[in-house]
Parts: C-alpha cells; structure tokens; sequence
C-alpha cells in the first residue's frame, strides 16, 4: 500500500525534529559542561564532574579579586576594542556603502568586483603584510593598531551587504527629498540611515562579537599582558605555567558572553529583518 501523504508529512517532522535534537546535543553538551567546570572546585580539568558534588563560585571570584589575575584588564580592552570597532564600522561601512549604491562614478564597478574578491582570501594571507604596516606606523602591542585592522578588515564584505541592503531602498525616496532641496548628507542622514537599520544592526553585532572571539590576531600583534584581549589572555590559563587553570578558563569563558547577549537583545528587534536582507539585490 503507498505511503499516504499525511504518514510521509509525520515522518518529515520526525526526522526534522530529530535533527534539531541532534544539533542541540552538538552544541549543548560543551556549552554545559563549560558551565560545569565552571563552578568545579579545584583547577585540574581531569578531576571535574558534569554535575559537580560540591558547587563553588570560587573561580569567579578569583578572576575579579586575585591581585595575579589580569581579567578585569583583558575585558577592559576587548570592551574597547569591541564597542569602537562596532561603532567604528556602522559609520564607516554605512557611508562606503552608500557612495557605491546611490553615485555614479569611474571605477564603482570595479570596486564592487575588488571587494568580492578580497573576501576570497583567508585573513591569515595578510598577517605578515599587517604586521609589518603596524611596525612602520609604531602601532605593534597596541589595542588601537589591532582596533585599525579590524576597522579596516570589516570594509568588503560588509560594504557590500549594506550595499545590497540600500539598493533595495527606493530611488523615488531620494528624488523626493532632492525636490524639497536635501542634499546627499541630508539624504543619507533623514532617509538612508533610518531604513537601513535593521542591516546596520547586523553589522554592529558581528564586529562588536568579532574581538572577543579572535585569537590569531592578537596573538600575533600584542605581546604585552597588559594590552591582552580576552580571547588571548584566557588562552593563557590552559598554556604553559597555568596549564591546570581549566576551571578558571571556564569561567573567564562563560562571562564573555554577557556584553554579546546584552547587545544582542538590545538589537534583536532589527535582527531577523537584517539578517535575511542586504544579499537579495546586488
């Protein structure tokens, strides 16, 4: 007897929701054993428990009030870094990507091409290149010369997608403000900017995450404690002379996820609306 089209619909959603099941398992386990071991006693990673006999919030403590941790210090730098770098690229990306939708001049074409080729290149292609350029304007183990790379490597992939965005933004809208005499700073500043939120939102939130997540950059460019990122700094804990700080890694870890989840809420009304824009017209 054929499979009627109501049991093939069941076993669709049964494999859907397997699948989800599947994927949660992924990416819950770790983040559950994370907080685990967060509130472990002890630092050795081989003697902590999934669910702990004892709970302790000692390791919290311990990176906000030992005088041997530098915590506070590397979350100071990576907020900097991250809330200028977010802001930095909002302005930066909005504006570069509004000459390329709404003007017409030699090379634009050309430019759009050059963007999405540089965006087929793995970052680690310009380390080198990168650092030699921080040397020669004195900016090596600093966070501004690593706040001017992020800055500055955001530019073609996003450039392009709020590109697409403000091609979707009626040229009507700009013709109309023109009539009523606004210039371009007062169009892109009244109309483009206001509709084109939702795209910015999406760009404020992954280049502010971007500093707490990477390694390799820093790792190459600072090599002061001081000037340490989180990402950085926590790897210490697990490398050589603190090689049995997992529990304590645990923790700086989980904290990192505080400032990302309050921005996140703080955008996630623009969110959605972005994250599905800005690739539907090129």
């Amino acid at each position: 007897m054929a499979m009627t089209q109501k049991t093939k619909s069941k076993i669709e959603v049964a494999f859907i929701y397997l699948f989800f099941l599947f994927m949660f398992i992924i990416i819950g386990y770790p983040l559950m054993w994370t907080v685990m071991m967060s509130i472990n006693p002890g630092t050795n990673m081989l003697v902590t428990k999934l669910i702990p006999d004892t709970i302790t919030f000692e390791h919290y403590l311990w990176l906000f009030t030992d005088p041997g941790s530098d915590y506070l210090i590397w979350y100071k730098n990576s907020l900097i870094i991250a809330v200028l770098n977010a802001l930095g690229s909002v302005v930066i990306t909005s504006l570069i990507a509004y000459a390329f939708s709404r003007y017409k001049f030699f090379g634009r074409k050309y430019g759009l091409y050059l963007f999405l080729l540089l965006q087929m290149f793995p970052a680690l292609m310009g380390m080198v290149a990168l650092y030699i350029l921080l040397t020669t304007i004195g900016l090596v183990d600093s966070i501004w010369g690593l706040l001017l790379i992020y800055l500055g490597g955001q530019i073609p992939f996003n450039a392009w997608l709020v590109k697409g965005y403000y091609d979707t933004i009626p040229r009507e809208l700009d013709e109309a403000a023109k009539i009523d005499g606004a210039g371009h700073l007062r169009i892109f500043w009244t109309i483009m900017l206001p509709l084109a939120k939702p795209i910015l939102a999406v760009v404020a939130l992954f280049n502010f995450m971007a500093p707490f997540m990477d390694f390799l950059l820093p790792r190459i460019v600072l090599t002061d404690p001081n000037n340490y990122t989180l990402a950085l700094g926590l790897y210490n804990f697990i490398n050589d002379q603190f090689s049995t700080n997992f529990t304590r890694f645990a923790a700086g870890s989980i904290l990192i996820a505080i400032p990302i989840a309050i921005v996140f809420l703080l955008l996630q009304r623009y969110l959605i609306s972005g994250l599905t824009a800005g690739a539907t017209k090129g």
